[in-house]
């Protein structure tokens, strides 16, 4: 007879959460009338991440105590938890973003079905606890993203995207695979914390073996990350993928493989910390010195906040090269407002999108705050978050950000996030000046939708949703810090 692991389905029950409202979504691609399934398909879906941030909350709540499940393959705690919540929540926002996008009605339902399942595979993914479950939940949501990527057929570079996508990230994913292997053969051992056991009863810190294996897996996760030099895939694919798709890449992706990127390494090479701490710094310094140089020069305002998503990912990468409680505590704050920052500057691109039926640029964006107010201040205040100003989470989150590379010892690192964000704020505070400081420049705004403009409700809730949590979490940073804390606690 052969034993199977008890499965721990309250665990599983974010990621049940979304795998359900995806099949469901799916099913109304078949039962549901054509006109109907937008609709039909939004609304499952969004009840889908609802439901999976209550799941996730009650796993943090009863999870005090970590510990693997299902023959540890994955890992019930509370930083899989938070982190679940964060994807659930960038998905929920970036559902009603979807609601209004003039893409066609005939695989409506399936793009639905495939956000919800890639926000599955990302909540998966935060709990995996073995390299063979890390790997399942990368390709998971990948597979999911490069469909999403190239899915509006009439959009013009979405098929583009997804190609360069799937190519790149199917580099990115055999780089993670390889060194995943080289790992195993150094250790024996797939699970994270017999990795860490092996190395130290064998002595194995010095390995060539496992070294070059620790090497890939880092650039694999760097992949994901959209961190330099991994990011070449990052400013085309923003641009040409549906907008709200680019949204939930941006803010749920960049959480799912920064905070994995924190477990494999705090947990499976403790012992090789002198070398990754330097390599995941030194990367974070590639991602600041390319992503805001870059962004300077960009007109698209698509592009310069892909190059923008570049950058953040050094200043998260900054706390993970910490490797101390602080940073873990600074990451998982951090990943809270830049996700409502990103999901609500693309949805406000997606408004003006579909006001001009073409690409948004710095230039007409002119005025746009004048004539949307509620759209423009909620834009430049996400400007504001990203460059770090007071009164937003982008400024807390620095700060501990910062901190937490001081209180290493890494002074110089310090240095470089400082001046990084001094040269942001000309790219930031140029959006800024275009929407409120320029006159409106003369566009003809064409119609969308076979001739009448869509309902921008449910895309201005997104927004204000968006605003709401930039703007809360700096005032509400004492609950959050704590929540991050327990969560981080699981490692340090």
């Amino acid at each position: 007879m052969i034993s199977t692991p008890h499965v721990d389905w309250f665990a599983l029950s974010p990621t049940l959460a979304l795998l359900g409202a995806g099949a469901v979504a799916l099913l109304g691609a078949v039962l549901v009338p054509r006109r109907a399934r937008r609709p039909f398909g939004a609304t499952v879906c969004a009840f889908g991440f609802v439901g999976a941030i209550a799941a996730a909350a009650l796993v943090y709540g009863f999870s005090a105590d970590a510990h693997g499940v299902i023959g540890a393959a994955i890992q019930r705690d509370r930083l899989g938890a938070l982190a679940e919540m964060i994807i659930a929540g960038a998905g929920f926002l970036a559902v009603w973003t979807s609601a209004t996008e003039p893409m066609p009605d005939d695989h409506i339902a399936e793009y639905y079905a495939l956000l919800a399942w890639a926000g599955a595979g990302m909540a998966f993914l935060t709990t995996a606890s073995t390299l063979m479950t890390l790997f399942l939940g990368l390709e998971w949501f990948s597979i999911s993203l490069y469909i999403l990527c190239a899915i509006d057929v009439d959009l013009v570079g979405s098929l583009e995207a997804g190609l360069k996508y799937l190519i790149v990230g199917g580099f990115g994913s055999a780089m993670l695979l390889f060194g995943s292997a080289l790992v195993y053969g150094a250790t024996g051992a797939l699970r994270f914390g017999e990795i860490a056991h092996a190395v130290a009863a064998q002595h194995l810190s010095h390995d060539a073996l496992l070294v070059a294996g620790l090497a890939l897996v880092i650039g694999g996760l760097g992949f994901k990350a959209s961190a330099a030099p991994f990011h070449m895939w990052t400013p085309d694919v923003y641009e040409g993928a549906p907008t709200p798709v680019t949204a939930f890449m941006s803010a749920a992706t960049k959480t799912a493989a920064l905070v994995l990127t924190l477990r494999v390494l705090v947990t499976a090479f403790p012992q090789e910390a002198r070398l990754w701490t330097l390599a995941i710094a030194v990367i974070a310094c590639a991602s600041l010195a390319v992503g805001n140089l870059a962004a300077l020069v960009q007109r698209g305002v698509k592009r310069m906040l892909a190059y923008s998503s570049i950058s953040h990912a050094g200043f998260m990468l900054i706390a993970i090269a910490a490797n101390n409680a602080l940073g873990g505590r600074a990451l998982l704050y951090y990943l809270v407002p830049y996700s409502a920052m990103s999901i609500g500057s693309f949805a406000v691109v997606a408004a003006r999108e579909r006001e001009l039926n073409a690409p948004v640029t710095v230039e007409n964006l002119a005025g746009f705050g004048w004539e949307r107010p509620l759209l423009g201040i909620s834009l430049s205040v996400f400007m504001l978050g990203f460059a770090g100003f007071p009164l937003t989470g982008g400024f807390v989150g620095k700060f501990y950000v910062f901190a937490a590379a001081y209180r290493h010892g890494w002074t110089w690192l310090v240095i470089v996030g400082v001046a990084a964000t001094a040269v942001s704020l000309y790219y930031y505070l140029g959006v800024v000046r275009a929407l409120f400081m320029r006159p409106s420049a003369e566009l003809q705004l064409a119609p969308v939708a076979g001739g009448s403009p869509p309902s921008e409700r449910l895309l201005q809730t997104a927004v204000t949703g968006a605003l709401v949590v930039t703007v809360g979490s700096f005032f509400a940073v004492q609950p959050l810090i704590e929540g991050a804390k327990h969560a981080a606690g699981v490692l340090f």
